[in-house]
């Protein structure tokens, strides 16, 4: 009888654990939107679903101590350029982290603020929150290139 029991317990016991793992999804939550977590420098990878234009890129770099950036870009312009100012990221309890920036030299405010979503080591994914269709996938990288900064070496 005592064999039995065990048995009878140990079965429901797989029984429970086997259908809790059933009920749980195991997605990886990504990294919490802080300014240490975005620290570093990015790339715009795809605007509203597509690659830039070839020749065309976006490169913003966020300094954490201070909330600090330093975006070069080439969209609106024929060469790069530099706009830097500072940014700030809330939490919003329904649409979670939002970051918002206001650029040096009084040239204003960024024309959205972007709800923060999959925030992972090497990609993150921003979306104004006035509206939901301009979407923004920005990829980690080393470094904004030199020849973009004027820094790069010049070949002799």
């Amino acid at each position: 009888m005592k064999n039995f029991l065990k048995l009878t317990l140990l079965a429901a016991a797989a029984i429970c654990l086997c259908s809790c793992d059933e009920d749980k999804t195991y997605e990886d939550p990504g990294l919490e939107v802080t300014p240490h977590n975005i620290s570093g420098t990015w790339q715009l990878a795809e605007w509203n679903g597509t690659t830039l234009a070839e020749g065309s890129y976006v490169y913003i770099e966020f300094t954490r101590k201070d909330q600090l950036f330093t975006m070069y870009q080439n969209l609106d312009s024929f060469s790069a350029r530099k706009l830097t100012g500072r940014y700030d990221i809330t939490t919003d309890v329904e649409l979670g982290a939002i970051i918002m920036g206001a650029y040096d030299y009084g040239i204003g405010d960024w024309g959205h603020r972007y709800i923060v979503s999959d925030l992972y080591e090497d990609t993150m994914v921003w979306t104004a929150q006035d509206d939901p269709t301009i979407v923004s996938v920005y990829k980690r990288c080393d470094e904004i290139p030199g020849e973009i900064t004027g820094t790069g070496s010049e070949e002799e």
